[in-house]
This record gives C-alpha cells, sequence and structure tokens, in this order.
C-alpha cells in the first residue's frame, strides 16, 4: 500500500473538507514527489505554476474522479461514505479499501488530537464526481456536479471575485465552502437585493423548482428569447443573479431548482407565515383525547436489517449493483423473517444506498462497518430522508427498479419535510388521528406547488400522478413506521381513515438530528448456542460471523444460533476453528459448550490422501491383478499401491490405450457390461519406433510370424548394390 499522508503533515481544521492545492501543499516532499512517480505526473519548469497547482490538475484528469465506477466495490462504497460526510470521515484505524484511493492521489489522510484519524476527499474532486443512489438528488454537491460548464464558471467567478479558469473544479472551491457552511450562507442570503430575496421566497414556496416560462413570470421579464429547446432566461435578470450564487441552480431540461440547503434556511424564515395556518389545527388535536383501543408499537428496524444483510452474504443471493433488488429475494426473506414484501423492499433498498449489503461491511475501520446496531436506525433514516434511495411517489419506490433514464427523483423531499414538521408538532408525546395531518399537509402553502412538480415529474417518468396527500399517508402510515418513527393505532370500525399515530422516541432525536443514545446492551450468550446480539456490537462485527451462525429471532432482539450443523459447514467451507472462536469472542465470551464443540469439530483423527485417477479397473484374479501390477507393458499405467480387488487406472491414461496394453498380455476389457473394442491404427511400418513396440501386439497374423517382410525396390539406393548385383 503506497505510504499515507502523515497525519502530524496535515494541519488545517479538523472536520472540514480542505482544497486540492491547498493539500498538496502541505504534503511532505518526500510524499508528493511519491505521487508524481506513481502517477507518471510530468511537471514543466517553465510554467508560472507551482508543482502542486500542476499535479492538481493532473489528478483532475483522472476517469477514476468523474466516474468511481471504475473502482473496486469496497473502495467506491468508501467513497460515498467520505463524500456524505462532507468530505471528512473520522475511522479508528485506516480500512484496507482506502488503498485504490490513496494510490491514485485521491483520498489523504489526517491525524486528530484524540488519536483517530481523518480521510479526507478534497473539494474539487467532490464537486465533479457523479451522483450515486444513495446521495441527495437535490443537495448543492449532485446540482453542481451535473450541472454545465457556463452555469459552473459563472458560480465560481461569482465567490472567486475574478473570471473562473480552468479546471472548474479547482474554481468550485471557494463556493463549496458558502454553499455548505449554514452561517456563510445566512450572511449570503442577508446581502441579497429585495427583488432577488422576493423571487427566491416565491421559487421555494411552490416546491424549490420551476421552470424557464414560470421563472420569467415570477421575475417579470418581459423580453421572451426562445430557442429550440423553448425560453431562454435573460443573462441580467434577476434569475441569474441568484444563479451565479448557486441559489438557484438549471438542471436540463429548461428546470431551476433551489438546492435544499438553500431551501432550509428559507423555509426556516417562512415558518412564521405558515404558524397561523396550523395554530387551529393543533388546537382541535390537543384539546381531545385521540389514544387508540389497540396500536402497533414501532420496532427497531436494526435486527431486521442485521439478518438481511448477514443472509445476503450467502453466495446464491445474488444481487447486482446497478439495478434493483431482485423480488425473488424480497419475497424470499419476507417468508424468512415474517415481514410484508413493502417492508423488506424498503429496508433493502436503504441498505444497499448505505452500503450495509456490500462485502466490505465485515470490515470496522469505516463506516457501515464501524456503526454500531444502536447506530443502524439513524444511519438508515438519513439515508431515507436524502431521497436518493426511495421514492414514495413511485407505486415501487426503490430508485433503481426503474430504467436508467427513468431515475429522476421526484420532489417527495418537499413532502417529506411537511410530514416531520406536522409529526413533530401534532404528535410528540400524544396521539394524532391521520385526518388533522393530512388537514396540515393540505393548508401548507408549498402544497399546490409540490404538485404541480409531481404531475411533470410524472409525464417525463411515464408514472401515474399521486396526489401530495396520497404521498404524505405513504409516508407516515408506510416508510416512517417501517423506520421505528411512528405508533400506528388502529382506526375506528365504522371510519378506516380515522388511524391514530404518535412520534416515538427514536423518531423524535431522528428528527431533531440528535446523535443516537449510546446503548447499554452488550452482546451474550442466552443459553449453550444462542447469542444475542446487543445494541453495542460494530456491524462488521455481526457480518463476519454469518459463515458459521442461523438466524433465529429478529423481533426486538437478534438472536443467532451457533450449532453444531452450522459448525460443520462453516469448517467444510474453509473456516478453522480458531477463526471462528476469535470472530464469536469479539461479540461475546464463548462459553464451553461452544468451546468443546469447535475443539471436537477441529480434532484431527487421520490423513487421507487425494491420489487423481482415471478410473477403477476390477479384477479378481489376484495373480492376474499382480501380473498387471509388474508387468513393464501396463506397470505404468496403475497407480501403486492400488486397493484390493482392482487396480486404479492413473490419470491420463487413454482407454484405447488401456484396452491395447490389456490385449497384448491377453487381458480383455469390458466396459459397461460389453467388451471394449479398440479403434483401428495405422500400420506398424508407418509409426515411429516407440509407438511400433506399443503396439507390436496388434499387428497383423502374418507380421507377427517370423516370415520375412518382401522388400521394395527402392529401398536400397543402386550405388550401395553389391558388385555383383
Amino acid at each position: 500500500m503506497p505510504n499515507p499522508v502523515n497525519p502530524s503533515t496535515i494541519v488545517t481544521a479538523s472536520g472540514r473538507a480542505i482544497r486540492l492545492v491547498e493539500l498538496l501543499r502541505q504534503l511532505p516532499q518526500r510524499e508528493l514527489d511519491s505521487l508524481i512517480g506513481r502517477l507518471r505526473i510530468h511537471i514543466d519548469p517553465l510554467k508560472r505554476l507551482d508543482v502542486p497547482a500542476q499535479v492538481a490538475r493532473a489528478l483532475l484528469n483522472l476517469p477514476e474522479v468523474r466516474d468511481p465506477s471504475q473502482l473496486p466495490g469496497p473502495t467506491r462504497e468508501l467513497l460515498h461514505r467520505i463524500a456524505e460526510s462532507r468530505g471528512v470521515l473520522a475511522v479508528d484505524e485506516l480500512p484496507a479499501a482506502v488503498e485504490p484511493l490513496v494510490a491514485l492521489g485521491m483520498v489523504y489522510v489526517r491525524g486528530r488530537d484524540d488519536g483517530r484519524l481523518e480521510l479526507l476527499f478534497p473539494i474539487a474532486f467532490m464537486v465533479q464526481m457523479r451522483s450515486w443512489e444513495g446521495e441527495d438528488p437535490r443537495g448543492v454537491r449532485a446540482l453542481l456536479s451535473q450541472s454545465n460548464h457556463e452555469v459552473a464558471a459563472s458560480i465560481a467567478s461569482h465567490y472567486l471575485g475574478r473570471p473562473a479558469t480552468m479546471p472548474v473544479a479547482l474554481a468550485l472551491e471557494p463556493a463549496w465552502e458558502v454553499l455548505t457552511d449554514p452561517e456563510w450562507l445566512q450572511h449570503e442570503l442577508s446581502q441579497l437585493a429585495q427583488l432577488e430575496r422576493k423571487l427566491l421566497h416565491s421559487i421555494e414556496e411552490v416546491g424549490g423548482e420551476v421552470d424557464t416560462e414560470e421563472l420569467l413570470d415570477l421575475e417579470r421579464e418581459p423580453l421572451r428569447l426562445r430557442g429550440a429547446t423553448g425560453a431562454t432566461p435573460s443573462r441580467r435578470g434577476v434569475g441569474f443573479a441568484l444563479e451565479r450564487r448557486g441559489f438557484l441552480i438549471p438542471i436540463h431540461p429548461n428546470r431551476h431548482v433551489v438546492p435544499n440547503e438553500i431551501g432550509a434556511i428559507i423555509g426556516a424564515e417562512r415558518r412564521a407565515q405558515r404558524e397561523a395556518r396550523r395554530t387551529e389545527i393543533r388546537g382541535l388535536v390537543l384539546g381531545d383525547d385521540h389514544a387508540p383501543r389497540r396500536a402497533r408499537f414501532a420496532e427497531d428496524p436494526a435486527p431486521l436489517v442485521v439478518a438481511m444483510a448477514m443472509a445476503v452474504r450467502d453466495p446464491s443471493a445474488e444481487v447486482k449493483p446497478g439495478v434493483g433488488t431482485p423480488r425473488s429475494l424480497i419475497a424470499k426473506f419476507a417468508s424468512r423473517f415474517g415481514r410484508d414484501q413493502d417492508t423488506i423492499a424498503l429496508l433493502a433498498a436503504l441498505s444497499r444506498a448505505a452500503g450495509i449489503w456490500d462485502p466490505s461491511v465485515v470490515s470496522v475501520a469505516a463506516p457501515p462497518g464501524s456503526l454500531r446496531l444502536h447506530q443502524l436506525a439513524k444511519a438508515l433514516f438519513d439515508t431515507w430522508r436524502r431521497g436518493g434511495a426511495w421514492d414514495e411517489a413511485r407505486s415501487d419506490g426503490e430508485i433503481l427498479r426503474a430504467a436508467g433514464e427513468a431515475r429522476e427523483a421526484s420532489a417527495v423531499g418537499v413532502i417529506r419535510d411537511i410530514v416531520l414538521e406536522a409529526l413533530a408538532e401534532l404528535s410528540d408525546g400524544c396521539w394524532s388521528p391521520w385526518q388533522a395531518v393530512e388537514a396540515y399537509v393540505r393548508a401548507d402553502s408549498r402544497a399546490p406547488g409540490v404538485a404541480r412538480l409531481i404531475e411533470r415529474w410524472a409525464q417525463r417518468s411515464g408514472v401515474d400522478a399521486p396526489s401530495p396527500t396520497e404521498i404524505a399517508r405513504r409516508i407516515a402510515l408506510g416508510s416512517l413506521r417501517v423506520l421505528g418513527v411512528v405508533d400506528l393505532g388502529d382506526a375506528d370500525d365504522d371510519d378506516p381513515s380515522t388511524t391514530k399515530l404518535r412520534i416515538t422516541p427514536r423518531g423524535r432525536s431522528f428528527i431533531r438530528g440528535e446523535p443516537a443514545a449510546a446503548a447499554q446492551e452488550v452482546s451474550r450468550f442466552i443459553d449453550n448456542q444462542v447469542l444475542r446480539i446487543g445494541g453495542s456490537a460494530r456491524l462488521g462485527h455481526v457480518a463476519a460471523i454469518s459463515p458459521f451462525v442461523e438466524t433465529g429471532c429478529v423481533a426486538g432482539n437478534l438472536d443467532v444460533v451457533i450449532s453444531q450443523q452450522s459448525i460443520a459447514l462453516a469448517l467444510s467451507a474453509g473456516y478453522e476453528a480458531s477463526v471462528v472462536a476469535e470472530r464469536l469472542a469479539q461479540l461475546a465470551p464463548v462459553p464451553d459448550p461452544v468451546s468443546r464443540t469447535l475443539a471436537q469439530a477441529s480434532t484431527v483423527l487421520g490423513r487421507a490422501e487425494l491420489v487423481e485417477t482415471g478410473g477403477f479397473l476390477w479384477v479378481d484374479d489376484p495373480e492376474l491383478r499382480e501380473m498387471l501390477r509388474t508387468r513393464r507393458q501396463t506397470a505404468e499405467l496403475f497407480v501403486d499401491p492400488s486397493p484390493p480387488s482392482g487396480l486404479l487406472v492413473a490419470a491420463g491414461v487413454d482407454v484405447d490405450r488401456l484396452a491395447r496394453r490389456l490385449r497384448a498380455l491377453g487381458v480383455e476389457l469390458v466396459s459397461g457390461g460389453k467388451l471394449y473394442r479398440t479403434r483401428s491404427t495405422a500400420p506398424p511400418g508407418r509409426r515411429s519406433g516407440s509407438h511400433r513396440l506399443g503396439s507390436a501386439s496388434l499387428a497383423a497374423p502374418d507380421q507377427r510370424s517370423g516370415a520375412p517382410r518382401r522388400r521394395s525396390s527402392q529401398s536400397i539406393p543402386a550405388t550401395k548394390r553389391g558388385s555383383g548385383g
């Protein structure tokens, strides 16, 4: 593995992404020279750019930077986890999957005061990397990565204060630092002109997305420049002023989107305006007792998710990257774990987007393998909220289920925010009828705009357009229930729409963005064979024991069974008993019965030798068998020693050759109940000496006799004949 950056050499502020050229300038000269030699970067001493700047431009041309699909699977998943952490991922030790990234100069290492390490993914790489299924499709990074050169250059020029030069990825680094920092964003938004702020509020009110015609109507631009694709926005209007700041990014074709980072701040300013409309609804809910007669309490999805991750490591469960989870596998898991297929499909999609199904999950050096089980539910909720893996606007919510050109995400993220706001205000600690949440969604000023965006998205994707209230119902009663965020109460018999729901303490912490509380329960053996996995166990350690355990209970807790059969299967698959014991000991102390079972299973009773043979020749007569074993013509055809009652034919011996050698000694070969007939051969006189000796017994009778053969007239040259000839 190439030497990573010495952690003591990176001295920038911990926890923040770093610019590429700045990082390269902090490298020791030895590390920089190693990177230049490894990638064969040509340094021109006549250029005005220094060596780190030239190296940065060469690194940005690597194909793996723009298209991470060329990287190995575990390395690609690790790169996605670093990008989701805004370019800085804290780990306890260097994961093995980081080796290709370090070799290519894409990821660097920085030390922290607490002894941990940070994997750094420079900003210039992040702003041009392709999107993946677990990313927020309306986030700043995703929108910048798919913007054209003209848009990216205008954004970079605004934050640079001068015209942007190639490569644009380096020029976009100052823009990234502003657009991902809430404090800087708040300052930038406060500096907007009144018309710009009004236009931004108007776009956010209709869902955060407009087409060009609507944008021109909102900014009251009378001039309409039309091209082959429709109206073209003016480069001098209010919309362009927002575009060059990165507050409104154009997306092909003819769409303009407000990034979610900007919309979150704009939405916070608008909550006071929506408060009056919600006061009446909240008063009706809180003024009455809506407790149901029966309720279904939410469960932690972590045990089921871990059980699925262990089961999918079976070689028979083939899941191809880039396509949807096979329906046969979803049905198999639903039958095996006693859950409905919709629940399994949602958790499978989120698990794949979070990297839980990737083979590299067994590594505890980086997420998701380093996550503890009590943190897993929060990771799934964050993946769901980003919106890149599951979309409730589709009849089948998994994004990868759709064709590549139809994987565009809808505006369901806005509806998710509305539903979460409604639950936080209406059902925080008390039961609320679904009708109140539905009214809350309808009263939101963004609902009409979102309905319009959903209809347009459905036309582009070729699917039916559901209403915002129907999507909200799928979110509240479906996705959030599966993720353990809400409890559901049974509806009244006379009115099915009066379903009650209540936010759980776990869901309250998820919505507020609080870190998961530390789990007190540790893994332990509840009997001699059943291991109960505690919330403090790491996901990588649990996934590592999947080859030699059987999944038991997944309701509330995850129980795995270590039986003699599972241990025998693991030993037959090549796992040593010491490896099995070591992996189990990482979770809990191994009890004596399991230790004895491992010791008994690994005891060596003897040794057997494998000999490759071509067959077995049954010979009942011991004298005949001894003759075939010892004669020079046939000894080389058999394995010595051979078992009683026959001879093992050596590997590679042709049956026809065996039959001829046996017949030369007067022994006939019977195969399949019939006498074996040898194939016809060329006359012995046309063979080489060695072949002639081997087939002398198969010659014609007259040739085996002592009669001399007739000599050809051309056998002796005339010059060598006797003088008396």
